[in-house]
């Protein structure tokens, strides 16, 4: 290629971190330090490639002045300031830099674990303040305490190896590690209960999802140890925070230490403020020079890729597809995704194999409809901002999933079928749905052998209970006490008076309270919730 590419570096990125790029005569590097608005434009309208922090925001206004671009990288996790939906509708891929933070991060944990058991921050206040109380500030050794993980991914592990340094003893859980990768890192795997009751440092390591988000409320801390630490770097929302401070200052748990928010930057009368026992830090967790450096190397190499492999493994939406295999591919892979958050959501345990079986389809069609139907798998907990069409595959590879599909021959009852058949080392769960009419509309035929027809949207509450008179109205009646109304109520039996599943489609979340009632019941065994957004 006789022309360069052109590749714009705002904010303020590392400039030794973009050396992949700096340094290969294919590249020109544009900073735009004191440019002007018509500097700025002119530049996008020749750029083939955009890498931004949090400052500059990728909007439609920004990415139509640039008819050229190729790649738009983030230097750090978090795309909040890159319109994402938009950049997809205009075929640009969007990746990430999610390695570069990893030990940045676990460092931080780690520090914030012996400031809170040594009681650091407080001491060094009265300190300062002229006082020398050293026995208002007895703490204690974490040799020999237990570390809780919610999350053994990245920097979960890296946590757990730096803690088993200390001294201590690692649990985790984490419905993705399996029994033989818990054995190489030196963890045991553990059911969420156990972690929140043998925890003596409870360490959050995961996304916000419907499904994490307030995880940590009031019957969980009063479930810790009421001498536990409570820490969390992951992400705010997963603690609710009034729990906590109500938990704090009765002495519920011994002390905790947060570095994301609900809200961000944290409010200046946030009652988190002033709460005793509670260390507060401002989103740290990425801020050091070496992980900033690191995360501009690792985008900086991202970008180049892209533009001169084609490699998109690292893209956060969807891959481009136009015309007439956009039309026929997206209600396919719709539904493949819908299919893939069912089984996701019901397989319980570390998941080894997944199978996607298609019928009425050509072979070409398998491998956009394996990556649709994993990142449905991998969505209930990974969270739909980290998994997509394009590195979904590449994540679940990462965890040891083993991923195969085939063709099956033509169906009498449905013309467009999909299957996943996913094991776990606990079970085997099998989801199937199909398109129905000219309209292809998507819906959910049969899990676990139960034959069934409900639309996947919304929040599905799926139900394992007793064919017995009664269940279904205590069910409505505990949902409308909750204020949920049922767009849906789908029930299968194997046979009368047997065992029966059932899928109810409600307007609204449904708390993790709600699903613990209905277990509650006598005759329900099971009951799950899965999203599907619209």
């Amino acid at each position: 290629m006789s022309e360069k590419f052109v590749v714009i570096a705002a904010d303020k990125i590392s400039l030794s971190g973009l050396t992949p790029l700096m340094e290969d005569d294919r590249f020109e590097v544009l900073v735009p330090d004191g440019w002007s608005d018509e500097e700025m434009q002119e530049a996008l309208g020749r750029a083939h490639g955009l890498i931004v922090r949090s400052a500059t925001k990728v909007t439609r206004e920004l990415l139509e002045q640039a008819p050229n671009l190729k790649v738009v990288g983030r230097a750090g996790v978090g795309v909040d300031n890159i319109d994402l939906p938009v950049a997809t509708e205009l075929g640009i891929p969007v990746i990430n830099a999610p390695e570069g933070n990893t030990v940045s991060a676990a460092e931080l944990t780690m520090a914030l674990i012996l400031t809170v058991a040594r009681k650091v921050s407080w001491a060094d206040a009265s300190v300062q303040s002229g006082a020398w109380a050293r026995s208002q500030f007895s703490g204690m050794e974490i040799r020999g305490k237990t570390l809780a993980l919610v999350g053994a991914g990245r920097i979960g592990t890296e946590v757990a190896l730096r803690a088993q340094a200390f001294g201590m003893e690692t649990i985790a859980y984490d419905p993705y590690l399996t029994e033989e990768r818990a054995g190489d890192l030196g963890i045991e795997r553990v059911e969420f209960a156990d972690v929140i009751a043998r925890g003596d440092v409870i360490s959050l390591h995961v996304p916000l999802t419907p499904q994490t988000e307030g995880m940590i409320a009031e019957a969980e801390l009063q479930a810790m140890k009421s001498t536990a630490v409570l820490i969390n770097v992951a992400r705010g929302g997963v603690v609710h925070e009034s729990a906590l401070i109500a938990a704090l200052e009765c002495d519920e748990i011994a002390a905790a230490a947060l570095d994301v928010y609900t809200t961000e930057p944290l409010l200046e009368d946030s009652p988190l403020r002033g709460t005793k026992n509670l260390l507060l830090t401002p989103h740290l967790g990425a801020s050091t020079s070496e992980a900033q450096e690191l995360v501009a190397s690792e985008i900086a190499q991202g970008v180049r890729a892209a533009l001169l492999d084609g490699d998109l493994s690292s893209a956060l939406n969807a891959p481009a597809i136009g015309g007439e295999d956009l039309e026929f591919l997206r209600p396919l892979m719709d539904l493949a995704g819908r299919v893939g958050r069912v089984a996701g959501v019901l397989g319980r345990g570390g998941m080894q194999q997944a199978r996607i079986s298609v019928a009425g389809l050509d072979e070409e069609i398998l491998g956009p409809l394996q990556a649709a139907a994993m990142t449905g798998v991998l969505t209930p907990v990974l969270g739909a901002r980290n998994v997509n069409y394009v590195n979904a595959l590449h994540l679940a590879k990462d965890r040891g999933i083993e991923i195969s599909s085939q063709l099956q021959p033509l169906r009498e009852d449905y013309a467009k079928y999909v299957e996943i058949v996913l094991e776990t080392e606990d079970q085997k769960v099998r989801v199937a749905g199909a398109l129905l009419g000219e309209q292809h509309h998507p819906r959910i035929v049969q899990i676990d052998g139960y034959e069934l027809s409900v639309y996947p949207k919304g929040c599905l509450i799926i139900l394992r209970n007793n064919d017995v008179p009664g269940v279904i109205g205590r069910v409505g009646t505990l949902l409308a006490a909750e204020g949920l109304n049922i767009a849906e109520y789908i029930q299968s039996r194997e046979a009368k008076g047997g065992l029966a599943l059932a899928a109810v489609s409600v307007d609204s979340t449904v708390s993790p309270a709600v699903l613990e009632a209905l277990s509650e019941d006598e005759d329900i065994s099971d009951a799950r919730a899965v999203y599907f957004g619209g």
